[in-house]
């Protein structure tokens, strides 16, 4: 079985990416890594090359950013990545710059790409959520979170990256999936204020036009972590990957997770699935197959 990982980044040092954590925490698992590097003004390349010469392939890019309306940019350089993979591939693994697998879930991971290796209905497979927010002790548990999304896919011609990179589509039509127990560590939301306030007038851009982000972004300096609706103490572990950036924060991020900052619909909507885990409107960018079969850790 041969697995491709594959991933786009773009001023990965000075937007403060994890990037190398991303790429080296499925990195074991792959045979393979296609990088898209767009065309940088910091040291990204380099970074990017250093990792693990003897998989990773580097595509030089530059971003279209007349693609602008929706993130569109972001499904175009994903698609340049999904070119570049070897037809001989069985499974493709896509990871954003700013989500980090845990190790825990690799044999599992390895195992559900085997157990559906030889079934094409099986397009995809599903990983579960953790978006951390403010600092890595806290992670988001309100509705405006995704709970779940592809990461794992099988090559096809047809298979293209959706709207701002979030998912995949096969000829315009949702993928046929399986879930997993596996989790992606999400760290987009945990930065020194200063950085994620650069990072959200960047990001911004590939959605907004000028108007809207002189309305919404403005000039301020740093990013305000506390308007937010609801979060939860992490008690977990984090990746191996992630520790030594961890343990250089250097900034304080303090709340109080019983405070809720609801209105009423939210919070009737909140109550709902914190008793019954169930998301009532929940979008989901793939169509799962029966839940009969889901892959588990102690299938196999």
């Amino acid at each position: 079985m041969k697995v491709t990982g594959f991933t786009i980044i773009r001023n990965a040092v000075k937007y403060d990416y994890p990037v190398v954590e991303s790429i080296k925490s499925i990195l074991p698992i792959c045979d393979e890594f296609i990088v898209a590097v767009g065309e940088s003004e910091d040291e990204t390349r380099e970074l990017v090359a250093s990792i693990a010469p003897d998989k990773i392939k580097i595509i030089d890019t530059t971003w279209d950013l007349s693609l602008r309306t929706g993130g569109r940019v972001l499904a175009d350089e994903t698609n340049k990545a999904l070119k570049a993979i070897s037809p001989d591939t069985d499974w493709a693994f896509y990871i954003q710059a700013d989500e980090v697998m845990h190790e825990q879930w690799l044999p599992h991971l390895v195992k559900a790409m085997e157990h559906f290796k030889d079934d094409p209905k099986i397009e995809g497979l599903l990983v579960n959520y953790l978006h951390f927010y403010g600092s890595y002790d806290y992670i988001g548990d309100s509705r405006r979170w995704y709970r779940k999304e592809i990461r794992i896919v099988r090559p096809n011609p047809g298979l293209t990256s959706y709207r701002d990179a979030q998912g995949f589509r096969i000829n315009d039509r949702k993928l046929n999936v399986k879930e997993t127990d596996a989790y992606m560590h999400h760290y987009g939301w945990v930065k020194p204020p200063e950085k994620q306030q650069e990072k959200q007038k960047n990001f911004h851009k590939l959605w907004h036009d000028d108007t809207w982000m002189e309305k919404n972004i403005g000039d301020r300096s740093s990013f305000d972590y506390g308007n937010i609706d609801s979060l939860s103490l992490f008690k977990g572990t984090h990746p191996k990957e992630m520790i030594e950036r961890i343990n250089k924060v250097n900034w304080v991020f303090k709340f109080d997770p019983t405070k809720k900052n609801f209105g009423l619909k939210a919070a009737l909507l909140h109550f709902i699935e914190k008793q019954t885990g169930w998301r009532p409107g929940e979008y989901k960018n793939y169509h799962l197959l029966s839940s009969k079969t889901t892959v588990t850790s102690t299938k196999y």
